[in-house]
């Protein structure tokens, strides 16, 4: 049976152009980095400047949001000098996979606002709403949605598979969440960003806690850059109230318990989704993949 790792090599040798290998993902931080930096540090020297065109650097600066999209410019490049115009449109057609194992719907939509909740209980700020009135929250959902969960095309969308051919998923996350983590430095050394107000090192152990979590939930998802894009807009939910520190610790406890549930799925690489490009046949009707070895993982498993 030809695996899709196979046909994406396939597909390169046709048009011409290399194939992905791990070297790749150097590649895509070094893209990811220096465009990213790049761009946050001009908001850093030339706030005011910037500011004086396109308003307070905040979620909604477009060059703040350029910036947080540049892991997702970073994978989409890398995709189309591999794979060419089509590779880009099977690429991002893997947006469509939704079919998930219901424990991990469950976590997503229930588990997620829990921790945050008990994370603020511990602050003492479980009781806040920041919007009044409620409706005020609609525009802010819909910022969010378009922001931060932007990242995973590249995140998640590019580097994860391409790693998980070299590392078991447990290696491949804490690389990923290495990165992940220091790439958001500059943003707290902006006002008006959240991270402005947080302590990095709480920061950065949730990051890497974040990084194991989602990978899992990615690979039960068969690859879906939607699941990893919806998991960072509930990270990122404007009505969650403020559960900093606690919940990065909250969430390393989390991490902890599911790669212990997930252990054999964490710790080798059978289950692990390697598809950039989205597979030739798809069975979203049954929840798994046949072009990959990827079986449909639980968190109870």
């Amino acid at each position: 049976m030809t695996t899709t790792a196979t046909r994406e090599q396939a597909t390169a040798k046709r048009s011409n152009r290399p194939d992905m290998s791990l070297r790749t993902v150097w590649w895509f931080m070094a893209l990811t980095f220096g465009l990213g930096w790049g761009i946050m540090s001009t908001l850093v020297l030339f706030t005011d400047q910037i500011e004086s065109i396109f308003g307070e650097v905040s979620g909604t600066n477009p060059v703040f949001i350029l910036a947080v999209w540049t892991p997702a410019i970073a994978g989409i490049a890398l995709v189309w000098r591999h794979y060419g115009r089509k590779g880009v449109a099977s690429y991002l057609r893997r947006v469509t996979l939704w079919r998930m194992p219901s424990p991990w719907w469950l976590f997503l939509l229930l588990g997620i606002p829990a921790v945050k909740y008990l994370g603020a209980a511990f602050n003492g700020t479980a009781g806040d709403f920041p919007f009044s009135p409620w409706y005020a929250l609609l525009p802010a959902l819909g910022i969010a949605l378009i922001i931060g969960p932007v990242e995973e095309v590249g995140w998640r969308g590019f580097a994860l598979p391409v790693l998980q051919r070299r590392f078991a998923p447990l290696g491949a996350s804490l690389v990923l969440g290495a990165f992940w983590g220091l790439w958001h430095a500059p943003a707290f050394l902006m006002s008006g960003t959240p991270q402005s107000g947080w302590i990095f090192a709480p920061y950065v152990l949730g990051v890497l806690a974040l990084s194991v979590i989602v990978t899992p939930l990615f690979n039960a998802a068969q690859g879906s850059i939607l699941m990893a894009a919806l998991f960072h807009f509930q990270m990122n939910g404007p009505a969650w109230p403020d559960a900093q520190p606690w919940e990065n610790y909250l969430f390393a406890l989390v991490a902890v318990v599911i790669v212990v549930i997930n252990r054999k799925a964490m710790l080798t690489r059978d289950g692990a989704v390697t598809d950039v490009l989205m597979p030739a046949t798809s069975t979203q009707n049954t929840g798994r993949h046949p072009l990959s070895r990827q079986t449909a993982e639980t968190p109870s498993r």
